[in-house]
């Protein structure tokens, strides 16, 4: 377990320092951080240091739009194919309404960093360290807190619904509403200790959670109860979804946690290179999967294709005007 904090730290260290550094000499530079799907045609892709790039062709060719603003970069959701919001460190968010090519800054009301945002609808919320909460009725335009009910730092959320959601994060903490976040409560998972990553519901009846230290909980009845599920690694268990078959992944470190018997188990599937995979998404077309230093696009059942830094090759700048 602590090889794998060293190496994650190692892994810290190397996105807080080189990176930045090329970044502000060439703009070339992206630790890939976050995506959204809001159409099975395009995808945008947060670089943390301040680029969104944009694929219309699934990762065939790119283009690079500027996001103007201070800080780290951690998380980005669409409303449609124009509206989009990102948020990031020092109570950062930024909103566009033309696809990324220009944004405007939003109040948060907070300095604490920003880990996570979904939009449903018009209705968004967004969680940060420090147990905030926001949220939006406007499709991101203005922001008020909501009441968690912790101090410890949420990382993730999934909302089936504009009224029910969850929000994991430090210490084996969860969080449900029913309401659409007007309350919040604990909710408290026997075995869940360590920090949790990420939440993801492919039905309303049956949930998942994963985190560190290999911890992976499932709900069958919606999150009335939970149960430990367990798997083959003790690392850190980054994000977790379910693709058009309904085959499970997990992202890991080293590669992927495959299911292909709704996740009644699971194993290796490692990936070319250690990548640190730490999202995995889709809409209903293409599944991907990121980390800082590249993605990844499932191209068949238990293939997937290697793209490694768009911008090192074929991302075209594009006027912000």
């Amino acid at each position: 377990m602590w090889s794998t904090i060293r190496k994650r730290l190692g892994c810290l260290l190397a996105l807080a320092v080189i990176p930045l550094v090329t970044f502000a000499a060439d703009q070339r530079a992206c630790n890939m951080r976050d995506a959204a799907l809001p159409t099975n045609s395009i995808t945008y892709v947060l670089c943390e240091q301040g680029l969104l790039l944009v694929t219309n062709d699934e990762g065939a060719t790119w283009a690079q739009r500027k996001i103007t603003g201070s800080g780290a970069l951690r998380a980005v959701a669409f409303l449609d194919v124009n509206r989009g919001v990102t948020v990031g460190d020092g109570g950062a968010i930024l909103a566009t309404e033309d696809a990324g090519r220009t944004w405007k800054a939003r109040e948060s009301g907070t300095t604490e960093n920003l880990t996570d945002i979904q939009m449903v609808g018009e209705q968004g919320w967004i969680v940060g360290y420090d147990g905030v909460i926001l949220h939006s009725a406007d499709g991101g335009k203005a922001w008020s807190k909501q009441k968690a009910g912790v101090a410890l730092s949420l990382e993730a959320l999934f909302f089936l619904d504009a009224q029910n959601g969850w929000a994991v994060g430090w210490s084996g903490t969860v969080l449900h509403t029913t309401d659409a976040g007007n309350k919040w409560q604990q909710v408290k998972i026997p075995g869940a200790t360590w920090s949790l990553s990420s939440i993801a519901f492919p039905d309303p009846k049956n949930g998942w959670i994963a985190g560190f230290a290999g911890q992976l909980f499932r709900t069958k009845d919606g999150g009335a109860t939970w149960e430990t599920r367990k798997t083959p690694v003790s690392s850190w268990l980054t994000s977790i979804g379910f693709d058009g078959a309904n085959r499970g992944w997990i992202t890991t470190d080293n590669g992927f946690l495959l299911s292909e018997d709704g996740g009644e188990t699971w194993k290796l599937q490692p990936t070319e290179g250690q990548l640190f995979l730490n999202k995995i998404l889709r809409k209903s077309g293409t599944t991907w999967a990121l980390g800082p230093f590249g993605m990844l696009k499932q191209t068949g059942a238990t293939q997937w294709k290697k793209i490694v830094n768009p911008l090192s090759s074929n991302a075209a700048a594009e006027d912000p005007k």
